[in-house]
């Protein structure tokens, strides 16, 4: 299921599925509110996205009950979750997902929400959004690639491809919004050459791997693997945490692997990356392509988990089709 194209004049419900949304600083909540206006959309909030306990987020009840507050609603047309954390996947056994089914909508975010997108696409086909979140919007300088990509994702009818963007930031922008550092993009890394068409599926990878063995993991067969990390990570983790992804039901039909570009520090570097994807011979012979716009790193693009994409790569260059 395809969700309903955004347009002005439509309502988007902000749910904070993991921390709190009082995490935010205000100035931040300003500016974000702001941006979406500007786009027509009239923005309103989940009744608890400013409640949080110890671990800065909120009761399981309360996040099960403003999620299904908002499928409910037939005013709200896209939910925007606040922000990432730590414990989404908590949620997974207590959605209403016959709800859900029943009134698909337009659900965006990344991080930690990797375990609900995927999760509901796995139990009700809604196609969902690996993109920002609604703290995303909070960015004031570096965020014109991002916004570009979510209205081609969220507004429009048309393919459209996945560019690199110009330049690239991996600075904690939401500690200080008017000193921000820009490295130049020397765009796609190629690891492997090749054509492939397949469903998109992926996300944060240490959260995708919290689903393996459960019924909320989605088939990998016949799909495009996007996957990226966080600065948590270092190349020894990212290693075994693919190979944990590989060792999956369907795996031998991923038809190509696109991984997003990892914060500095990670630790991880180029050398590093191309000996680790070396190791795998479950991805021999199908394109792996790397350094995209997609994850943790400054600005990303909106990607349609359950989406279609196509990738081409070769002589060292890289396209990322979303159909």
């Amino acid at each position: 299921m395809l969700p309903e194209r955004l347009k002005a004049g439509d309502e988007i419900r902000v749910l904070a599925p993991s921390r709190s949304l009082a995490i935010v600083k205000g100035e931040q909540r300003r500016i974000a509110e702001e941006r979406l206006t500007e786009l027509g959309f009239i923005v309103t909030y989940g009744r608890t996205v400013m409640e949080h306990d110890d671990f800065f987020s909120n009761s399981v009840g309360d996040r099960i009950a403003d999620i299904h507050e908002a499928f409910a609603d037939q005013n709200v047309k896209a939910i925007f979750t606040a922000i990432g954390g730590y414990n989404a996947n908590q949620l997974l056994g207590y959605l209403d997902y016959e709800l859900i089914k029943s009134n698909p909508k337009f659900l965006i975010g990344y991080s930690d929400i990797t375990a609900i997108t995927l999760a509901i696409y796995q139990k009700t086909g809604l196609i969902t959004y690996s993109g920002p979140h609604f703290s995303s919007f909070g960015m004031k300088s570096g965020f014109e690639y991002t916004l570009d990509s979510f209205k081609q994702a969220a507004m429009t009818e048309k393919e459209y491809i996945i560019e690199p963007s110009e330049t690239w930031s991996d600075d904690s922008w939401y500690l200080d919004q008017e000193n921000r550092t820009f490295h130049i993009n020397n765009g796609y890394g190629v690891l492997q050459e090749g054509r492939a068409e397949g469903t998109i599926i992926g996300g944060n990878l240490c959260t995708m791997n919290l689903l393996q063995g459960t019924e909320f993991m989605p088939s990998l067969d016949n799909s495009i693997l996007f996957i990226e990390d966080d600065n948590e990570i270092h190349p020894f983790t990212f290693d075994r945490d693919l190979q944990s992804l590989l060792h999956q039901p369907g795996a031998s039909g991923i038809k190509a692997v696109v991984i997003g570009r990892f914060q500095k520090e990670s630790g991880m570097t180029e050398y590093a990356l191309q000996q680790i994807i070396a190791t795998k011979r479950e991805l021999q012979g199908i394109p792996v392509i790397t350094n995209a716009n997609f994850g943790h790193v400054s600005p990303f693009a909106t990607i349609p988990i359950g989406g279609r994409a196509v990738i081409e790569a070769f002589h060292g260059k890289a396209t990322v089709k979303i159909l």
